[in-house]
């Protein structure tokens, strides 16, 4: 196992995000896996949904982790509140000690709305840890390899 994916902090928004990066973190060779979901607050704002709908719609993104991710992987869940979503995921690994933060971007998806602008260049330069995009196992091209597509993946650091 590399450093890079020994305490992996696991950013998920829905049921789908969360079952195409378990889907792609699930042939690597992991430590531990805290897998997170950010309930964005309003702020002083009026939320769109109450905790408790949002804590039960996290509890179900989190099923999915539990399906998809192999029984040998070392997994916890947590449910992470905040009114910055990059900010909450950095704390989140900070707490965590995460060796890296491993997302998926998928199309049409909330990381992938969240992933442009200034959200997306404060996760790849406001972090002091590698981010990790895996490539979704169901769109990514064949490379040729047969190391599980593992050279697709790549960091915010530019390392593997």
């Amino acid at each position: 196992m590399t450093d890079l994916f020994d305490r992996v902090l696991l950013p998920v928004a829905d049921p789908e995000d969360a079952r195409a990066t378990c889907e792609a973190l699930a042939g690597r060779e992991v430590g531990r896996v805290r897998a997170i979901h950010v309930i964005e607050k309003g702020g002083g704002a009026p939320d769109k949904a109450s905790v408790e709908q949002r804590e039960e719609y996290a509890g179900e993104v989190f099923e999915v982790v539990e399906r998809t991710l192999p029984d040998e992987f070392d997994v916890e869940t947590e449910v992470v509140f905040g009114t910055d979503v990059a900010e909450a995921v950095f704390e989140a690994a900070d707490d965590f000690n995460a060796t890296s933060i491993v997302i998926t971007p998928r199309s049409g998806n909330r990381w992938v709305r969240l992933l442009t602008g200034d959200v997306a260049l404060a996760l790849v330069t406001e972090t002091d840890r590698p981010v990790v995009v895996l490539p979704d196992v169901e769109t990514a091209e064949p490379t040729g390899d047969s190391n599980d597509g593992g050279d697709a993946s790549e960091t915010a650091e530019g390392t593997k």
